[in-house]
């Protein structure tokens, strides 16, 4: 992990400026707010892994964020990577007075929080996949740029990462299906403005979610997440723990988080974990 808040290394390429982390430490860490810190490294392995590390020995709100990720991991340990300064990468440390059990609403949570708070910033319309996914239209084809990784750290901790491509071109991308906010015609790919909304938006969210007591409906969380989960209502996909698959239309999320799908004979099955792909839209 190689710490840096100035070096001329950084500016090789003009496109795509530094962040800067002083700015940034004075718009979002206040004494009466979430965030308690926020550093700012050049390149490291995966900010959730270095956080996580950490976890015992920070408060709540602890931030970092990294130009570059060389380990970066999304979901089921797949690779997430970019060139430097082309995305956020970020991760954040919660330590949530709510029941263990209503935990597993954070990925879907900071997805909600991520999603508005790129929208009014990037001037973008973004939806949700089921858990975890930020999809993008890209000449007319739905793409994902960014994702969430919630991981247990410590005693009693969380860390939540999310990595977004924000100015990736066509053949800088990792897969054909991914995207970037460039790439759906954003009216601003100023990092430093899109980071601050992400991460004010999120202590929104977690702030009504904590006061609720973590209860997903009196929070308005549920709903909201229904209200941007493009999942809901097509014909999907799940590839399940064990070699199982599962098809049908997506229903619904249910106040565990788990995505209800319609099965064979009338039936459904609340998918608490799991690949999914949406096939088609229904009607």
């Amino acid at each position: 992990m190689t710490s840096s808040d100035a070096s001329g290394a950084r500016w090789s390429d003009l496109d795509r400026p530094p962040l800067n982390a002083s700015a940034l430490r004075r718009a979002l860490v206040r004494d009466d707010g979430l965030w308690t810190s926020l550093d700012l490294v050049t390149t490291t392995g995966s900010t959730n892994s270095d956080l996580a590390a950490r976890a015992d020995e920070l408060p709540e709100g602890a931030v970092l964020v990294a130009e570059e990720q060389t380990s970066g991991r999304g979901r089921l340990d797949r690779d997430w990577v970019s060139p430097p300064r082309a995305g956020l990468f970020l991760s954040v440390l919660l330590k949530p007075d709510v029941p263990v059990h209503r935990w597993g609403w954070l990925p879907l949570l900071a997805g909600v929080a991520a999603a508005t708070g790129l929208a009014k910033s990037a001037g973008v319309d973004l939806s949700l996949k089921w858990p975890n996914d930020l999809l993008v239209s890209v000449g007319g084809e739905e793409r994902k740029t960014g994702g969430i990784l919630a991981e247990r750290a410590g005693e009693d901790g969380i860390v939540v990462g999310i990595g977004v491509n924000v100015t990736l071109k066509e053949d800088e991308l990792p897969v054909p299906a991914a995207g970037s906010l460039l790439l759906a015609d954003a009216v601003s790919t100023d990092r430093d403005t899109l980071l601050r909304a992400v991460l004010r938006s999120l202590e929104h969210w977690y702030g009504d979610w904590v006061r609720a007591d973590g209860d997903p409906e009196a929070s308005g969380l549920q709903a909201a997440y229904a209200a941007n989960c493009s999942t809901l209502g097509r014909h999907v996909r799940a590839d399940l723990p064990g070699e199982r698959m599962l098809e049908g239309e997506a229903l619904a999320v249910d106040g565990d988080g788990r995505l209800v799908v319609a099965t064979e004979g009338g039936g459904t099955e609340a998918v608490a974990a799991g690949d999914i792909v949406h096939v088609r839209a229904t009607g």
